[in-house]
């Protein structure tokens, strides 16, 4: 199988695949999505190659159970914090439930933190592990509905590993949520598809009505007008007129005392 083909089906760099080949692991990764690094332990071969001394392969298991994956990956979590090595839960998470795209990712995080080299995919991509791509590059008529969504985003081992149930709740919310906003966004694109019609106000003419051009032109009057300056009459704020008195100040007595 060529290097290409497997770039294509896999999602990563060249880099990343002949630095794994050149690891020699027990095990060929094939299919990301699987149990190939669900289950944690080509992740623990792959750090036993870099820290020998701290991991044992033969304490871990490589099984598609539950069980499994949560023993390997407490046994991966001691180690993490042992070496002061910080993963992102996130990616790890996504990883054991087989989410799209995670375990890809966590494969390019692991290079960069044993070889200390920058991989510009993983620094200037968004990390989403929904279907929204996918989704995307399917018609529309291919497109999941709201139940498929959910099937889809939440895998089973997650619900068994956390069954609380306001916590998936809070999953299957923000699932829906985000299926009902790429509906609405499919509407405004496409209307004719959904056949959806202009309503009466919307079809209708705006014209200005003469209350609003009435008080256009009386502003523009305002400012164009300009009072004389020969003009005695002081115009105030309320549009009242008024006029200059004057006022002659009787003439003081020289008998008058300061």
């Amino acid at each position: 199988m060529s290097d290409f083909t497997t770039i294509r089906r896999t999602g990563l760099p060249r880099t990343v695949l002949r630095w794994l080949q050149s690891l020699d692991l027990t095990v060929s990764p094939r299919h990301f999505r699987s149990r190939d690094f669900s289950n944690g332990y080509l992740i623990a071969e792959i750090f036993s190659w870099y820290y020998p001394e701290d991991i044992q392969m033969y304490s871990f298991q490589n099984g598609t159970s539950l069980a499994a994956k949560l023993s390997n990956w407490s046994q991966l979590g001691k180690f993490f914090a042992k070496r002061n090595l910080k993963p992102i839960r996130e990616l790890i998470d996504g990883t054991i439930h087989c989410k799209p795209g995670a375990a890809e990712i966590f494969v390019q995080d692991i290079y960069t933190m044993l070889t200390n080299k920058r991989i510009k995919h993983i620094q200037d991509e968004e990390t989403d592990f929904s279907d929204r791509l996918y989704q995307e590059k399917l018609p529309m008529v291919a497109r999941s509905t709201a139940s498929r969504a959910i099937k889809t985003n939440i895998k089973l081992t997650e619900i068994m590993v956390e069954p609380n149930i306001n916590k998936n709740r809070q999953k299957i919310d923000a699932i829906i949520n985000l299926h009902l906003q790429r509906r609405y966004l499919e509407r405004e694109q496409y209307p004719e598809r959904f056949n959806i019609k202009p309503t009466l106000g919307a079809r209708a003419i705006r014209r200005p009505s003469a209350a609003t051009e009435s008080t256009v032109n009386l502003i523009r009057d305002k400012l164009i007008h300009v009072p004389s300056a020969a003009s005695t009459e002081i115009r105030g704020k309320t549009g009242v007129h008024f006029k200059t008195i004057q006022v002659k100040q009787a003439e003081r007595s020289p008998f008058d005392m300061n």
